[in-house]
């Protein structure tokens, strides 16, 4: 028997972004993207070249990590009179490592209707390509820069499934060094970056041998950084 109830309208969108190769974008968001109401950009710029490409005119606000505690209220209210609202980070699935998660937790708590929809996200791509263990793994994010860095590593010693970690290039030898004090030099790691560019890069080997070839490689791109887990 077929249903004819239509399903309930979202209130709030959550639409992933391609991390470099504009082609992954979906059709459903672009559909989304065309018929929201109020889109929702970490960086107008960047998510304007995006809809540029895509042949999408739509006005944007910014929704960002400096403004979003001061804006969830202004976007629920939105939401409660009926406006439609979609949200984008500059690459990937909002709330990932980006805003996101306080606007969500509003609208739920409001009772309003949040639908995510599936796309891209870097860390995926990047653990499957590592070679590493993949049946379980622990996503970190970003470690901390400074205050409770040491504390976080002292504990992910003990970690035992693959472990993935956001990196930006000016601070990837520290890290692959504090892994190696931390968890020894033979620990095996990938590090990838430009994930779906044109100079995509993916680099696997022992901490000890990642060092080795960073110190005679700089390396430039967003980077994501897998880790096995102790053995």
């Amino acid at each position: 028997m077929t249903s004819t109830v239509e399903p309930e309208k979202p209130d709030l969108y959550l639409v992933p972004t391609p991390i470099g190769n504009l082609q992954d974008i979906t059709l459903r968001a672009i559909e989304v993207l065309k018929s929201a109401d109020i889109l929702l950009a970490e960086d107008t710029r960047t998510t304007g070249r995006l809809l540029k490409h895509l042949d999408i005119q739509r006005p944007l606000q910014s929704y960002h990590i400096f403004n979003e505690h001061k804006t969830v209220e202004k976007w629920l209210s939105a939401m409660k009179e009926g406006k439609q609202v979609a949200l984008v980070s500059d690459a990937g699935t909002p709330g990932i490592s980006d805003p996101g998660f306080l606007l969500v937790r509003a609208a739920r708590e409001a009772g309003l209707i949040v639908h995510c929809l599936p796309g891209p996200t870097a860390f995926v791509p990047a653990l499957v390509n590592s070679g590493l263990p993949n049946d379980r793994f622990v996503f970190e994010g970003f470690l901390p820069h400074k205050k409770g860095r040491k504390t976080r590593l002292d504990f992910l010693k003990e970690e035992n499934r693959t472990m993935v970690f956001y990196e930006s290039p000016h601070r990837l030898m520290k890290t692959l060094l504090q892994f190696k004090e931390t968890m020894g030099g033979d620990r095996m790691a990938c590090v990838s970056r430009e994930l779906t560019k044109i100079y995509e890069e993916n680099i696997r080997g022992t901490l000890d041998e990642l060092i080795a070839y960073y110190e005679e490689n700089p390396i430039k791109g967003e980077i994501v950084l897998t880790l096995s887990g102790k053995t």
